[in-house]
């Protein structure tokens, strides 16, 4: 938390820390102009006796930003920015648009500092049914849950168990990692902020069909991951990485293979066989795991297991 923290002045940081004895882990800081302070934790929040302007917002941000804001523009244009430690802030404001891109946000409104905590061995109910130990063997998996419910946590400890290797579970293997929003690795000056393993390369800020042809090509993975896959170009780039001989997991928003089946992209991927396990989270409890199915290659159907 010092790492965020230090961007506050000295008695605004007094004011959250204060605020903060009552809650058990800070998730969230949001700032909006001219508003009191929130500081959130799941479903608690605690307020902030400190009404904060536009000035003092602009102030943060140039902190943040290392007092060069145009260096950071291209982040600031994808709505966040990466700082030291993996946490995440998000930034809105008016939106300049152009030639259909972002080419600016300014007269900022709100920041949201997103802490980022990594939960190790939180993987541990379902890593079992994504590895075959005896034949070193990875399935290929989808991990699919509503947004918040925990499906990125678990895929990072995924992604360090299997390229760290375990003697219990698996020997190591190498993997590439499609990093688009940041979340996975949480790149900071080209150093991931996450412990993703000793094994694993990555490639952040790219879209993921383009990111999985480029590791493919230039990093030789024996596994291949990607967070929230949805779009028709997702399923074309795995189906290209499986027939490589790649081993791949993934996320997806859902609650249900009926959610899947709706997403014209995603139902093409399950009616190709290609995901031989899809792993439900649960929609409440965070990291909570509620259904497993496996495939049967028999009856090209998912059983639950």
């Amino acid at each position: 938390m010092d790492i965020i923290l230090n961007y506050f002045k000295v008695y605004i940081r007094e004011l959250i820390e204060k605020e903060m004895r009552n809650l058990k882990e800070i998730e969230e800081i949001r700032i909006r102009a001219n508003k009191p302070i929130i500081l959130k934790s799941g479903q608690d929040e605690r307020v902030v006796n400190y009404v904060i302007s536009s000035e003092e917002i602009l102030e943060l941000l140039q902190r943040i930003c290392e007092n060069s804001i145009y260096s950071y523009q291209e982040e600031l244009c994808k709505g966040y920015i990466t700082i030291k430690g993996g946490h995440r802030v998000g930034i809105s404001g008016n939106v300049v648009y152009k030639d259909n891109k972002i080419i600016n946000i300014n007269y900022i409104y709100s920041l949201n500092f997103r802490i980022a905590r990594q939960v190790k061995n939180c993987s541990e109910r379902i890593i079992k049914y994504i590895i075959n130990p005896k034949q070193n063997f990875i399935y290929n998996t989808l991990i699919v849950s509503p947004p918040g419910a925990g499906k990125t946590t678990m895929l990072k400890d995924i992604i360090r168990i299997i390229s760290n290797g375990d003697i219990n579970q698996i020997q190591p293997l190498t993997v590439g990692v499609v990093d688009e929003r940041g979340e996975i690795a949480a790149m900071y000056k080209g150093i991931p902020q996450n412990d993703i393993g000793i094994r694993t390369d990555v490639l952040s800020n790219i879209s993921k069909s383009l990111g999985m042809n480029m590791l493919i090509r230039s990093m030789a993975p024996q596994v291949i991951v990607a967070d929230e896959i949805g779009c028709k170009a997702d399923i074309d780039a795995i189906n290209y990485a499986v027939c490589c001989g790649i081993k791949g997991i993934f996320t997806a928003h859902g609650g249900s293979i009926g959610d899947l089946y709706i997403n014209s992209a995603m139902r093409e991927l399950i009616d190709m066989n290609i995901i031989e396990r899809i792993v439900f989270l649960n929609k409440v409890r965070r990291g909570q795991v509620d259904n497993i199915y496996a495939l049967n290659k028999d009856t090209k159907q998912y059983e639950l297991i």
